[in-house]
């Protein structure tokens, strides 16, 4: 026998009005210059930087049907200084390698040595094809360097 459906309760949203709120709050088309949402400062190159935390709240699509009362709903985006933000660093040539050498492990089969275009799974610490014999999909292999032989010169 099903076990009875339990009812869903609504989530309460304590509802404050818009004078109330802690920090001012924007419609779309209102923002003023030098604002920007996290996505935007990604865009333009720049990492939050001086910005201690959000200085004026996004409203989203959904409270803007409600003038009257501040956005609480879970969309809302939170504006950033531009003047505040500063250019990202830029990772080392070390940094890079080391990432290359970290993501090339984990696309690489722990038995059969050979390299996926997807990363593997770190429970079975080998491909499918190693694991149960289910064969792989030939174009989701990659083709690895061959091994550098060295032969003595004399």
């Amino acid at each position: 026998m099903p076990r009875p459906r339990k009812k869903r309760r609504r989530r309460e949203v304590p509802r404050v009005p818009r004078g109330d709120a802690t920090l001012p709050e924007y419609d779309r088309s209102t923002v003023p210059e030098g604002l920007v949402i996290r996505r935007q400062s990604r865009d333009m190159q720049l990492s939050p930087g001086g910005n201690e935390g959000p200085v004026a709240i996004l409203r989203s699509r959904l409270c803007a049907t409600r003038p009257q009362w501040s956005c609480r709903h879970p969309t809302r985006g939170y504006l950033l200084r531009v003047d505040l933000a500063v250019p990202k660093r830029v990772p080392t040539l070390a940094q890079e390698w080391a990432l290359d050498r970290a993501m090339a492990a984990r696309h690489t089969c722990g038995q059969g040595r050979r390299r996926f275009y997807i990363c593997l799974s770190k429970k079975l610490d080998c491909c499918l094809e190693c694991f149960d014999r289910t064969p792989a999909d030939p174009s989701s292999l990659m083709t690895l360097p061959a091994p550098a032989v060295h032969r003595p010169t004399a």
